[in-house]
């Protein structure tokens, strides 16, 4: 039976931080527009601020949907299923926010994530997430599939990129500064990624 959780804590955390892959659904207000499905991987792209916000890092692609959904009215739905191990499904319902390399809270954020080098990616946005709703389901038709590893592929293409050529790469692409449907998308030019923040040195014994 399914059930409703009124915080992301727990073995409900660890789930969600335990698999390789999940999944976000946005859509725009018309009735009409295009609904936007899109699976996001890499580990380490996925972080639990606290027990009601998420966060996932938002790389380089051929489009900008989910943003652009984002950007218009907030609605979001995350989804997990388990490939492995007792069979669920946890979904979070909620609100997000696009997060810019320009926002004054770039920094904090991506300080959550250190298993990823932003740079070898083409990082251009950080997805923050407010739960609005959290339940999770029974699995039972899912089927059982083993993860192998992260492809290299995503890294390998966009490390060679650095801001100027990163935003010439956006500019050319028909759905990165404005979505299937028209609505702003991306902005750009894309702002120079901030430094990484320097790691105080530890006081030396005396």
């Amino acid at each position: 039976m399914g059930k409703i959780h009124e915080r992301i804590d727990g073995r409900l955390r660890d789930f969600i931080l335990a698999q390789p892959i999940f999944f976000t659904a946005t859509a725009p207000l018309a009735c009409d527009g295009t609904l936007n499905l899109s699976p996001k991987g890499l580990r380490g792209s996925l972080a639990v601020l606290d027990e009601l916000t998420l966060a996932y890092l938002d790389f380089a692609g051929s489009n900008a949907e989910t943003i652009a959904h984002l950007r218009e009215n907030g609605r979001i739905t995350l989804m997990w299923c388990a490939f492995q191990g007792p069979p669920n499904i946890v979904r979070v319902h909620g609100r997000g926010e696009p997060v810019f390399r320009d926002d004054p809270r770039w920094g904090e954020l991506v300080a959550r994530f250190p298993d990823i080098d932003a740079s070898q990616h083409g990082l251009r946005a950080i997805i923050v997430v407010r739960a609005e709703l959290i339940r999770d389901t029974c699995g039972y038709a899912v089927p059982f599939m083993a993860y192998e590893a992260d492809r290299d592929l995503h890294g390998k293409r966009f490390a060679r990129e650095d801001d100027a050529s990163l935003s010439a790469y956006f500019e050319k692409k028909e759905h990165v500064a404005t979505s299937m449907d028209g609505l702003p998308g991306l902005p750009l030019p894309l702002p120079a990624m901030p430094p990484a923040p320097r790691h105080r040195a530890a006081p030396s014994p005396t």
